[in-house]
């Protein structure tokens, strides 16, 4: 007929179609994302503002709090990554109305009945979930298990001097995140893991998590519809397979955990922990709350994924300035040494109680903690129906924003010139108060990181035993330390001199 055109006759013309079309609709999609989007007068790299291709890309370099500190300092006062401290109570902030992301969502477990507190994106389940087990979590419950901190403590400092009479560099990374690995054994299970006692990485836990993170972190900055196809990679790419099997050994190993404590589940050990705890919800509340098995083994799991690796980057930072700040290390060692002497810190090992009553301990902590907060990525929110202003601008309903606690940790403005620098003095200046307002390496508002209190009960007892213990010295000063950041803000190589004190002539008093 005459209107039947074959398929080789039109091709041709397909082509010419296809070949004008594609790069027409990039053209218009970077004029609208440019001149005319609800965000396109916020500055910013090109390639960030028309494809998401750029985060991904400064994600997967491992430094990606740095480009954004210097992102801020090029475009300020503001981007999307917001840097306006006074933000954070805006969007993170109880009842703010700003929800997460689906940034969040590779990070959940994909057997859970109900996703845990970190990647639930439904506030009020979330809020419900989190009440059955905040209890657990308190202050007062983990002090009741300090005795476990305690032997970790005391196990790690016995392997410390062992090093030091060796004369040799310690890698105090590794040595704390395997302390910090051995305290969720004790808190968590009763039990070390074995990390210090066996001076290695346990069932290769930390190798796991230090495969996984990477990969979790770059999937999380894809849009939703490249995640499915960067999963299926596995099998291409070795590296990505390897993190696969990676997750699922964590999976195995909370398994395994859960087993192990339900067949001693409330047998006399002498003291309860934490997986007691969660044993005794699900006996006694498990059918009213919903609370399984199932629910024990995602608390579990939460724990092998994030308990080590944030605790470890705060301790590990606080020693790393501490030792290249000789001024600091010397009123901080001066300050542990006359409160030992004077009987207000316990021998052989510093309780928690003890600890935050030393006012320079704790500014170095928090000093520590500022310049290096253990999550280095921004905490993206939606803005809630109706839009919101946000450090004088309005953004519309459903756009992504996030404050970096690496970026509003070091804004001048609020922590002065020298906000780059080591300064414990300055959390003792006019207008301290307002600069702890600022802190945010833990998260906000209801979303506050649930294992706070492990993580600083560890590092107040920790910091002054090992500074009364030893003289610390950097191994190589001229040569800075290395941090992956993977969400988990993670240092390595920082390489040490110890060497074991006698005290001099302070008189140490036992209490």
């Amino acid at each position: 007929m005459a209107w039947s055109i074959s398929f080789l006759e039109f091709s041709p013309l397909l082509h010419v179609l296809l070949l004008v079309s594609v790069p027409a609709g990039w053209v218009g999609w970077i004029l609208y994302a440019r001149c005319i989007h609800p965000l396109a007068k916020f500055p910013g790299p090109l390639l960030a503002s028309v494809t998401r291709l750029w985060l991904i890309f400064d994600v997967a370099s491992g430094n990606a709090e740095k480009s954004q500190r210097r992102l801020h300092e090029k475009y300020a006062p503001d981007e999307v990554a917001i840097a306006d401290p006074d933000a954070i109570k805006t969007i993170y902030g109880a009842h703010s109305g700003f929800t997460k992301t689906d940034f969040y969502l590779p990070f959940r477990a994909t057997w859970g009945r109900y996703p845990d507190a970190f990647t639930n994106l439904d506030e009020r389940q979330h809020a419900e979930r989190r009440r059955i087990v905040s209890s657990l979590y308190s202050l007062s419950n983990i002090l009741q298990l300090e005795e476990g901190i305690d032997a970790c403590i005391e196990m790690l400092v016995g392997r410390l001097k062992e090093r030091a009479a060796t004369n040799r560099a310690v890698d105090m990374a590794e040595w704390v995140q395997w302390y910090a690995f051995d305290v969720i054994g004790e808190l968590f299970f009763s039990r070390k893991f074995g990390f210090m006692e066996n001076a290695h990485d346990h069932q290769r836990y930390i190798h796991a998590l230090d495969l996984v993170t990477p990969f979790l972190a770059v999937a999380c900055v894809m849009p939703a519809y490249m995640r499915p196809f960067f999963l299926a990679s596995g099998a291409m790419v070795p590296r990505v397979f390897r993190a696969l099997n990676a997750l699922k050994h964590i999976e195995s190993a909370s398994d395994a955990c859960v087993a192990e404590g339900r067949l001693g589940f409330k047998c006399d050990r002498g003291r309860k922990d934490m997986l007691d705890g969660f044993f005794d919800i699900w006996h006694k509340k498990g059918e009213a709350k919903d609370f399984t098995l199932m629910e024990v083994k995602m608390e579990v799991y939460g724990t092998f994924i994030a308990g080590s690796d944030t605790t470890a980057a705060a301790i590990t930072a606080i020693l790393y300035h501490l030792v290249r700040t000789p001024s600091a290390y010397a009123k901080l060692t001066a300050e542990i040494d006359e409160a030992t002497a004077s009987g207000l810190l316990s021998l052989p090992t510093v309780q928690y109680h003890e600890a935050v009553g030393l006012p320079y301990l704790v500014a170095c902590c928090k000093e520590g903690m500022r310049l290096h907060p253990s999550v280095g990525l921004t905490l993206p929110r939606h803005v809630p129906a109706g839009g919101c202003i946000i450090a004088g601008e309005c953004f519309p309903e459903g756009t992504r924003v996030g404050v970096n606690a690496a970026v509003v940790q070091r804004d001048r403005k609020i922590f002065g010139e020298d906000a780059d620098e080591f300064v414990p003095e300055r959390w003792f200046r006019k207008g301290a108060a307002r600069i702890k307002r600022v802190m945010f390496q833990f998260g906000g508002g209801s979303r506050t990181c649930i294992g706070k209190n492990i993580s600083l009960c560890e590092m107040y007892k920790l910091i002054p035993q090992l500074l009364r213990s030893f003289h610390i010295t950097p191994s190589e000063p001229e040569k800075e330390w290395e941090t992956h950041n993977y969400w988990f803000n993670k240092p390595s190589k920082v390489r040490m001199m110890l060497s074991t004190r006698t005290h001099g002539s302070v008189k140490l008093a036992r209490k």
